[in-house]
Parts: structure tokens; C-alpha cells; sequence
């Protein structure tokens, strides 16, 4: 992570009103966080809408913090601790991010999609690290905010930083490909999510293809070449960088051959002659597609397949996202952390694929942020389930209503239930989950599904020790 004194920090930032006798001061770290901030961290307060975080510089003093970045217009707190003055404090942690990234020698992978990020990122990583030092993005901290923390979390002796990248609006993705100046970027695909505030499967195109304009100049963009957005786009626009696609298309540079989908993983080739099998821990194709994606940069970088392999079949998948969760005797399938049309269907697919269960369950929530013809959306997904693979569906949320009023065009009324809350889906789904029984559990991140997983296994460990 960053470690520096404070005059440096000051001249990085282009700050002012450090005091005498503080220049040389040591920094090891940075937090926007109070309850989060380590000893020796700078604190960089972050004013929202509905918070300060100048407000809270006590509290950082009590849990460490060695000093602080301060706007010039918030009034200067009566105690005795460094500080360095700027005009703005997410300007300063951008600008300090992007000065930080210029002197390292670090190799920096960008990552943006519409789906896929967090998943391809976390693949990346594991084939890099059996080769290099390699720092990822922690989480999903993708936005303006977490891409300079993640940038300033790296180490210096760290030799490939991957790092996800995602926006809501155009111009957004120019400024952080401009703090990462990565040496690789990455389009995982274009779907609909930000359709709310982009408007356009069109502008989420342009948006994503910002990430270009901080590419370096012999840098490598890899993108997915089944998406007739992209394959469309790109040969109109002057990338002049070497540039590889990935997908199930044979045209494509790493073209996917898919051979099993198991409950712990997939397994797939790739069409080229020297191509080992590959094991995924991570479930559908559409996952195989983000591990063609890594390993397009891995081979880029000089890791032999015998590595990827070994790699690939140690991915740590950041939760949430297709993971597999056994609950007593019956499955759950958890990609609760968001939802929209096109990794909706994915998970479907997934689900279909896995036929050892006697019973298939789908619990949905709405799906936000997909724009005007979010109604339609959601019924369209309702309509094209299909009863021969599913027994039950279960929805919750406004819009997930349509969902099942499409369902029931295909479903006996008794088997699409539509839930006002959580405690009355938990309820329903425990009267007639079963043993034998797989639960794919898919919203949006506001609906937060993830306390209705942790009832159901709540219940079943309680479950286990009366039995005991």
C-alpha cells in the first residue's frame, strides 16, 4: 500500500497548510472509513448527501489515523493533528491514486461489463498469482471511490494489480481509466444494466468503451466477440492496440468449447491444438467466457497452461455470484447480489443444466436499474421460464410481480407465488422446499435476498441440533 510523508502526500495531491515540523510524518495506508481505519492510515473524509465525514475526524484520530486530508471550506476542527488542505476530498483521492499509480512498475488490468466483472477478476487473479505478486480489487469496490483505494492499496513490489471498473453514466469510466492507466483492458460483455441511467444499450456501448481512453499506448484490449455491440463497434473506432476477443464463436481468439457443467464446477477446452481441459470452480457458460477472458491475459503475460490450470482450479469466487450453498438436505444456488435480463438468464441456464435435483426452485426479485421498459422486462423473463425445468416460482418486490403474471402463462397458478415480504417467502418456500431440492435465489442488490439464505440455513442448523 501507499507509504510516504506527508509533504509528499501534500505535493501528490496538490494540497496546502501542512504544519511545520509535520512534513516528514509517515503514511502507510488510506481510509475513507473511521470504523475501518488502521493505524498509520491518511484519512480522506468524503461528503455525501446524507453524510460528512469531516464530521467524524475524532473518531479516526481515536482509531489510528496519523493524519488527514481536509476541504478548505469545512471548518477547522480545535485539535492538534496534521492536515493537508485541498479543494475537494474525492478530487484529492483520485489525484493521489493517479500519482501513486504513475510510479509504480505494476502492470494494471482493467475490468468492465455490464456482467462479469467481479467473476472474471477473480479468475485473472488466481491464474496471475501462480506467476506474479497480485493485488485485486477487494469486494466490488469498483466506483470513483474504490478503484483510487484499490489503487492505493497495492504494494510496491506488486507486479499485476487487477482491477474492476464499473460506471452508471458516460464520462465516468474516462476518469478511471485515467487514475488506473491500465496496461489491459477488459469488456466482458454489454447487457442492461444502467439502462436507468444510460438510456441506451447504445450509450452503455460508448460508456464501456471509455475504459479505452487510458489504455497506454502498447497495451492490449480484450473484449467479448459474441456481442454484436462490441464486434459491431470496435473495428469503427481507432483502438491501434493489439487486440484479442474471447467467446463461443470460432472466430473468436480464445473460442470457448464447453463439454460439462457439474455442481462444483465446469469443464471446458478451448479451440486451439494445444489446449488442455480447463476446471472451473464456477458454474455455466457464461462463466467458461469470463475464464476465456482470463485466460486471454494470463497467456498474454507468459503463464503456461499447466499453470492456468492449476490456477483456475483454485479461483476464490467473491460470494454471492452463482455460488453453491448446501443447506441440510436441499441446495441453494445463491446469486443474490444483482440482477438484470441477460444474467437472469444465464442463471437460468445454469440451473437447467444441473439435473440431480428432484426438485427446482426460483426465487426472484426485481430487477432495478434496467430502464423504461423495465415492466415488459420483467414479464418477458416470467413468460419464457420454463415449467418442465422449474417447479416453483416465487417472486418478491413490485416489479417481480410481472414476473410472475408471465409466468402464469405457462405455470398452474399454484406453482408462481407472488410474496408481499420476506417472512412470508421464507415461509412459502419452507413448506414445500424438499430433499433433493436446488433454490436459485436472484434480485437486485436493494432487495438484499441474502437474509432470506441466512434464515434458511439458521434453521436448518437449529434443525441439525434438536435432531442431535
Amino acid at each position: 500500500m501507499i507509504q510516504r510523508t506527508l509533504r509528499e502526500i501534500e505535493k501528490m495531491v496538490g494540497g496546502t497548510g501542512l504544519k511545520k515540523g509535520a512534513e516528514r510524518i509517515f503514511i502507510k495506508g488510506a481510509s475513507i472509513d473511521t470504523r475501518q481505519i488502521k493505524a498509520g492510515q491518511l484519512f480522506i473524509p468524503i461528503k455525501g448527501d446524507r453524510f460528512n465525514g469531516h464530521d467524524f475526524i475524532e473518531k479516526a484520530i481515536d482509531n489510528g489515523a496519523t493524519a488527514a486530508l481536509w476541504n478548505k471550506n469545512e471548518p477547522v476542527p480545535d485539535i492538534d493533528f496534521p492536515l493537508i488542505f485541498v479543494e475537494d476530498t474525492v478530487d484529492a483521492l483520485q489525484k493521489l491514486a493517479k500519482e501513486y499509480r504513475m510510479q509504480l512498475s505494476t502492470k494494471v488490468i482493467g475490468i468492465t461489463g455490464s456482467n462479469g466483472k467481479t467473476s472474471t477478476k477473480d479468475i485473472l487473479a488466481s491464474l496471475l498469482k501462480t506467476k506474479y505478486r497480485t493485488h485485486k480489487t477487494f469486494g466490488n469496490l469498483n466506483n470513483h471511490l474504490g478503484v483510487p483505494l484499490t489503487i492505493l492499496e497495492i504494494e510496491e513490489d506488486t507486479e499485476m494489480a487487477v482491477i474492476e471498473m464499473g460506471i452508471s453514466a458516460l464520462g465516468e469510466m474516462e476518469l478511471l481509466s485515467s487514475i488506473a492507466s491500465p496496461d489491459v483492458a477488459i469488456i466482458t460483455n454489454i447487457g442492461e444494466a444502467h439502462l436507468t441511467t444510460l438510456g441506451t444499450k447504445a450509450n452503455i456501448l460508448q460508456a464501456k468503451l471509455e475504459i479505452l481512453k487510458g489504455l497506454k499506448p502498447n497495451g492490449l484490449f480484450v473484449y467479448y466477440g459474441d456481442d454484436h455491440l462490441l464486434r459491431e463497434k470496435v473495428p469503427q473506432i481507432e483502438v491501434n492496440r493489439e487486440i484479442l476477443t474471447f467467446g463461443e464463436g470460432p472466430s473468436n481468439s480464445y473460442s470457448v468449447i464447453p463439454e460439462e457443467i457439474k455442481v462444483n464446477g465446469s469443464i471446458f477446452k478451448l479451440q486451439m491444438k494445444d489446449s488442455p481441459t480447463f476446471f472451473l470452480p464456477m458454474l455455466g457458460k457464461h462463466q467458461m467466457y469470463n475464464a476465456a477472458a482470463a485466460i486471454a491475459v494470463a497467456r498474454y503475460f507468459g503463464v503456461s497452461f499447466d499453470l492456468i490450470q492449476e490456477g483456475m482450479s483454485k479461483v476464490d469466487a467473491t460470494g454471492m455470484r452463482n455460488e453453491i450453498i448446501h443447506v441440510g438436505q436441499y441446495t441453494i444456488l445463491n446469486d443474490a447480489y444483482k440482477s438484470n435480463p441477460s444474467s437472469l438468464r444465464a442463471a437460468l441456464e445454469v440451473l437447467y443444466g444441473l439435473q440431480q435435483y428432484k426438485q427446482k426452485i426460483v426465487v426472484l426479485g426485481d430487477m432495478n436499474g434496467i430502464g423504461d421498459e423495465e415492466v415488459q422486462m420483467h414479464r418477458e423473463i416470467g413468460e419464457g421460464l420454463d415449467p418442465e425445468e422449474i417447479h416453483y416460482v416465487f417472486t418478491i418486490g413490485p416489479l417481480a410481480q410481472h414476473i410472475a403474471e408471465g409466468a402464469k402463462l405457462r405455470f398452474k397458478n399454484d406453482r408462481v407465488v407472488s410474496c408481499i415480504d420476506k417472512t412470508q417467502l421464507i415461509e412459502k418456500v419452507r413448506e414445500i422446499v424438499g430433499d433433493g431440492s436446488i433454490i436459485l435465489i436472484k434480485a437486485s442488490r436493494e432487495l438484499e435476498l441474502e437474509e432470506v439464505i441466512d434464515v434458511l440455513k439458521a434453521e436448518e442448523i437449529l434443525l441439525e441440533e434438536d435432531v442431535l
